[in-house]
């Protein structure tokens, strides 16, 4: 008892030493940081149409409209800020636990792979790009292929008027490559693209 009543000061210095180092001091350095040298990034890198918050260039969108290119599937979640062409409201997508080797989720694939074809019916029975048809891990990718943006062209192009060479210079242009040219794979940001497929149509 005497030995515990001895350590117990000690013990409470270490706790209060320890709390206000690692969760006081050292949250407000990492923020600190993150303010001044990296503010998009650590403020969520949003991104703003009009003065308007409308996105993250980190969360992907549920963009359903013809005349836009389409994400990664979600299981939609929040609805954000941002309109389509229609007045639809953006949803921002979630996380699914849906096991791929699971039945329903080889059914849900097959739905989704029906759907695109229907909505891209230039392309015939062309293989559909994978990341369409399948969630992410997070349900909240942001990115797809250049594979699968390419595919959608000429959906976009017919819905909207611009000409397909037109719309291929949007998605070059929000096309990012490998880190340091080696590290990752090319990825097209759909956000990115929409707004700018919105700025040619002078919405």
């Amino acid at each position: 008892m005497r030995t515990f009543v001895k350590m117990l000061p000690r013990a409470l210095a270490v706790l209060a030493v320890a709390t206000l180092a690692l969760g006081v001091a050292y949250p407000a350095v990492v923020t600190l940081v993150g303010q001044v040298c990296f503010p998009y990034q650590a403020n969520g890198s949003i991104i703003e149409k009009d003065g308007q918050e409308v996105g993250s260039a980190l969360l992907g969108q549920d963009f359903t409209d013809a005349g836009h290119l389409w994400g990664r599937p979600e299981t939609s979640s929040d609805t954000s800020s941002y309109t389509d062409a229609s007045g639809n409201a953006v949803a921002y997508g979630s996380p699914s636990n849906v096991s791929p080797a699971s039945e329903s989720y080889g059914q849900t694939v097959s739905e989704r792979v029906a759907a695109i074809r229907a909505a891209d019916p230039a392309r015939g029975d062309d293989a559909v790009p994978v990341d369409l048809v399948s969630e992410s891990g997070s349900g909240l990718d942001p990115d797809i292929s250049p594979a699968a943006a390419e595919y959608q062209v000429p959906r976009i192009a017919s819905a909207t008027g611009l000409s397909e060479d037109a719309v291929r210079q949007i998605i070059s242009q929000n096309t990012q490559g490998r880190l340091l040219g080696v590290l990752g794979e090319e990825r097209v940001n759909v956000l990115g693209v929409n707004l700018a497929i919105d700025a040619a149509l002078g919405r």
